[in-house]
């Protein structure tokens, strides 16, 4: 684990070094500084914590299940919850979208193409930009969940699901379910939203 934290570290350090290079030793134009922020800001979009901490493995299809009361029959019958029965557990991983580690806007975008038969935009923020606002209170299942996790702009995106709850790649965590009432997501919570007709 410490492997792999002092990797993405080098990674990062290595990258800022790069771009240091690039603003003190050329001649930048305008639309060179667009672009390489652009850049940046997709690297970091879903980037909510430095330390990416895989999911304890531990974490299972149960878990799931009794998070929301549900049985074996209810799991079939929902596309939904099939589909998060399927992730839950999965660690997180900056920039993933497969089973062995996904970040918040591929997991979203994986289930609502796979649940709902439509493809979304890939970022946060992107996917946040395709959204018409709605009221926490009139959110139905399927609609998004977005936070402004310490920073100025969206860093990330959930699924609302029911009473609050929603499912999220967590950066610690992995595919999980939380609540909206817990405090941390109270804090950081934006906006919910739909895509837009």
């Amino acid at each position: 684990m410490n492997n792999y934290l002092y990797k993405i570290d080098l990674f990062f350090n290595s990258l800022k070094r790069i771009f240091y290079y690039i603003y003190f030793r050329m001649q930048i134009s305008h639309f060179k500084i667009v672009f390489f922020s652009c850049c940046l800001m997709i690297m970091i979009s879903c980037r909510q914590k430095k330390d990416m901490i895989k999911t304890d493995s531990k974490a299972t299809s149960n878990a799931f299940k009794d998070k929301l009361g549900l049985n074996n029959s209810d799991i079939k019958k929902s596309k939904l919850y099939s589909f998060i029965n399927d992730w839950y557990g999965v660690p997180y991983k900056f920039g993933g979208c497969q089973k062995t580690g996904v970040d918040c806007s591929c997991f979203t975008s994986n289930l609502y193409e796979s649940v709902y038969a439509k493809k979304i935009p890939r970022t946060s923020t992107d996917l946040f930009n395709a959204c018409e606002k709605i009221n926490i209170e009139k959110a139905k299942e399927g609609d998004f969940i977005f936070f402004k996790i310490k920073s100025s702009s969206v860093s990330h995106v959930g699924i609302y699901i029911e009473n609050n709850q929603f499912v999220h790649a967590s950066s610690s965590r992995g595919v999980v379910i939380n609540s909206l009432t817990e405090d941390y997501y109270k804090k950081y919570f934006f906006s919910a939203g739909k895509l837009k007709k």
